[in-house]
């Protein structure tokens, strides 16, 4: 994902696939939410072409159509084409350069080109974009996160080649910085402007800064177009380089017969459901996740979500429920096998569809509380599990479904300061923090717990100084 300045190199890019990868019948497009964005690496392409005798011998350029075709084979063509031009189905796209994805409010023409290369034995998807306003793309969100996840190394896919010049949601805007110095990377601006000091004045991005600060309502421009940081209401809250350091892995069956403190999360019937245990011991918190997925459908919905469910799953990282909707009573079943082996001090559940799952678990023998999800409930475990994780005193053992879990948690904040976790629907977001809401309404009972403790003076005296 690379700001708007490369459009250079995707009209580079465009030519070389239609000039020297001898694709019969290439078709190479350049696409973009509206004409005149479209048009942009067109007339750079176009351009190179006029300025080069080579490549104006094997080229004819159609200013009209916005369109670039091969002399010798004119069923080869580059064209600029837009999302309010009413693509149809049936292109077969060798190349694509889509300019701007963060303005394409509709998934559609992303789709058309994304699977629209059946036949193509090398096609590439080029996306250059700059950072949006979190909400309006769905599909440039998407698409960013998922590069991001990759360079994070919370997943790889070889066939994605990631890269991002940007500042990330917690970095600090008003940071100058430095640029990059052998090994030591670039920060601040320098982050998101490798070329800062060069082609690109400093002085112009000071005096812009300034006048960001004096009018609050162009902070988010500045920071969007010049520091390519996306920008919204809601602010993610882990940082992630704290969270992979509390990773060192453990055995769960250690921890048997120690006391833990549980928290549940249910699903809607076929989404994910959180059952998580968190152990006190010394100075350290131990987190041991139980998730549940149904069974059917998941190859369809792993890549309907760019997220690898089924090989979590076979790598026993998350459990299958038979059938297409989630099993309560399989999830029953598995906190009661839970409760044989762990020392199950109480469970701490929502109970937004829940009573009933509750109800039962507590004829099992578990002390149940509710927790309500509102700002008041959740803000202290909230802000302890952040706490947690900064400190290095959290331990999760590097478990790859809780560690993306814990890459897509946001926070919301009310006028007085309290926090919680924001919860999408499913059919509005592809993130999922099931099992760490579930992990901070297990720490609720932690602190609950903690403040019921006498004092050290109530039950030793002065004697222990």
């Amino acid at each position: 994902m690379l700001p708007t300045h490369n459009s250079e190199l995707g009209a580079g890019i465009a030519l070389a696939g239609l000039l020297l990868d001898k694709e019969p019948g290439a078709e190479i497009y350049s696409a973009a939410a509206a004409r005149d964005q479209a048009a942009i690496v067109f007339r750079i392409a176009a351009q190179m072409v006029r300025q080069s005798a080579v490549l104006s011998r094997l080229c004819k350029i159609v200013d009209s159509t916005k369109t670039i075709y091969l002399k010798d084979d004119p069923s080869s063509f580059y064209k600029a084409i837009s999302a309010d031009s009413g693509v149809q189905d049936g292109i077969n796209p060798h190349m694509v350069i889509f300019d701007e994805l963060h303005r394409q409010r509709t998934r559609d023409l992303w789709d058309v080109f994304r699977y629209g290369s059946p036949t193509r034995e090398q096609p590439l998807l080029f996306s250059i974009t700059t950072a949006g306003v979190i909400g309006e793309s769905q599909v440039c969100e998407e698409q960013h996160e998922y590069a991001r996840r990759i360079l994070d190394g919370l997943y790889s896919d070889p066939s994605y080649y990631p890269c991002i010049y940007g500042l990330d949601q917690g970095d600090d805007w008003t940071l100058e910085g430095e640029p990059a110095k052998g090994r030591k990377p670039a920060t601040g601006w320098y982050k998101a402007n490798p070329a800062l000091g060069a082609f690109l004045p400093i002085d112009r991005i000071r005096q812009e800064f300034q006048a960001a600060l004096e009018m609050p309502t162009q902070q988010n421009s500045f920071r969007r177009f010049r520091l390519n940081q996306w920008v919204g209401q809601e602010t993610r809250f882990i940082p992630m380089d704290d969270w992979r350091a509390c990773g060192d892995a453990f055995n769960p069956g250690e921890l048997a017969g120690c006391d833990c403190f549980g928290g549940l999360d249910l699903s809607t019937s076929r989404d994910l459901t959180a059952f998580v245990l968190i152990f006190p011991i010394d100075d350290e918190i131990f987190v041991v996740p139980h998730l549940f997925i149904p069974g059917d459908e998941i190859q369809m919905r792993a890549k309907a979500d760019n997220v690898p469910y089924d090989l979590w799953a076979a790598q026993g990282f998350l459990h299958i429920t038979p059938g297409n909707q989630v099993d309560y009573g399989f999830i029953r079943k598995t906190i009661n096998d839970l409760g044989r082996v762990y020392s199950v001090q109480s469970i701490a559940y929502d109970p937004w569809g829940a009573n009933k799952l509750a109800n039962e678990l507590k004829g099992d023998g578990f002390e149940m509380f509710e927790l309500r999800q509102g700002y008041k409930s959740l803000s202290e475990p909230t802000s302890e599990l952040l706490s947690l994780v900064r400190s290095r005193k959290l331990r999760h053992g590097g478990h790859p479904v809780l560690s993306w879990m814990a890459d897509c948690l946001t926070v919301a904040q009310d006028p007085a300061g309290n926090i919680k976790p924001v919860k999408v629907h499913r059919l509005q977001s592809k993130k999922r923090i099931d099992g760490i809401a579930a992990a901070i309404n297990a720490l609720s009972l932690l602190i609950a717990n903690e403040a019921e403790k006498p004092s050290i003076y109530e039950t030793e005296g002065l004697a222990w100084l």
